[in-house]
């Protein structure tokens, strides 16, 4: 093996042999398609490598190194020290901790379920933090047992049946062809061609409800249907309210003002309408915006708002009490 081909060869195997961890060297010759003799040499090697330190001098922390026992008696490669190619910027632990939180929540989806890939990206996210992550595990919701349910409907092309609970409290037996699934903060949602409404409806997953495979085939298919932008689609049935808000949030309730809606300039502040469903839903928008947008109008909005904000109020004092 030439000079050149000997550095390149070292180059690739350090990167292989840090993202192992412990691997053997039948292994890694297999995977490099040398004879393990060579493997052996260049470990020693790469033992006998590193940068020189601010004292331009070898210390033992300027090289790398590697279990000495497991190496000459096993025939396994461990490196326990490590130079050069770790100098790069890391994650703080609490970075490490929220990458690894995602990628928890990943694999629990049934596409991802059990790939090694994940398992593999942990692994390089843990062990390149600035520190150890905190141990964490993400708990899995009724919501992804919906979502694997959607998933599996769209793979047979089959229509989905569910039981929903309507804004107004009603609850009727849907059947759906799943067109797209959406999230919003902690909500998920899955737009579809409603047989029941003859149109696109939106349905939020903990609305529904003893959901199943139906034997109808899917008639409306995604890219037949088209969908607009917006998640919410306003009805005849909506209800409008009065709201001012700060021009710097007037972008999160962009959804809920309908076309054509007045905006007037008050106090420093957008007024403006919105359309909702229920007023339910209007409390959980407010809540989502304290400080920054109020209902004006009309005044039974206004009470319901106030009424909500202020019995989860008197649940904070009672736990303090």
């Amino acid at each position: 093996m030439h000079a050149q081909e000997k550095l390149t060869f070292l180059l690739s195997l350090v990167p292989f042999l840090i993202e192992r961890e412990r691997v053997s060297v039948a292994d890694v010759a297999r995977h490099f398609a040398v004879d393990a003799e060579q493997i052996r040499e260049a470990v020693r090697l790469i033992a006998v490598s590193g940068v020189p330190g601010e004292t331009s001098t070898y210390q033992y922390e300027d090289l790398f190194d590697i279990a000495w026992d497991d190496f000459e008696e096993n025939d396994q490669i461990v490196l326990t020290n490590q130079v050069a190619l770790d100098d790069s910027p890391r994650f703080s632990a609490r970075e490490a901790a929220a990458l690894i939180a995602g990628l928890q929540y990943l694999s629990s989806l049934p596409e991802n379920a059990d790939r090694a890939a994940v398992a593999s990206l942990t692994t390089k996210l843990s062990r390149g933090a600035s520190a150890n992550p905190s141990p964490l595990a993400v708990e899995g919701t009724e919501s992804d047992a919906t979502l694997a349910l959607i998933r599996e409907s769209v793979s047979a092309g089959m229509q989905l049946d569910f039981d929903y609970l309507g804004s107004r409290g009603e609850r009727e037996r849907r059947r759906i062809d799943p067109l797209r699934v959406e999230s919003v903060d902690a909500d998920w949602y899955v737009r579809g061609w409603c047989h029941l409404r003859g149109a696109v409806r939106t349905f939020r997953f903990d609305r529904i409800s003893d959901p199943s495979i139906s034997t109808e085939p899917i008639s409306h298919l995604a890219g037949e249907v088209a969908l607009p932008d917006t998640l919410f689609e306003s009805s005849a049935e909506d209800l409008t309210v009065t709201v001012d808000v700060t021009n710097s949030a007037a972008a999160l309730l962009a959804d809920y003002i309908p076309d054509g809606a007045t905006r007037t300039e008050i106090d420093g502040r957008l007024r403006t309408t919105v359309r909702v469903s229920h007023y339910h839903g209007l409390k959980r928008l407010m809540a989502s915006m304290s400080g920054v947008a109020t209902v004006v109008q009309p005044e039974e909005a206004r009470r319901a708002v106030a009424e909500w904000a202020a019995a989860g109020a008197a649940r904070y004092e009672s736990d303090a009490s």
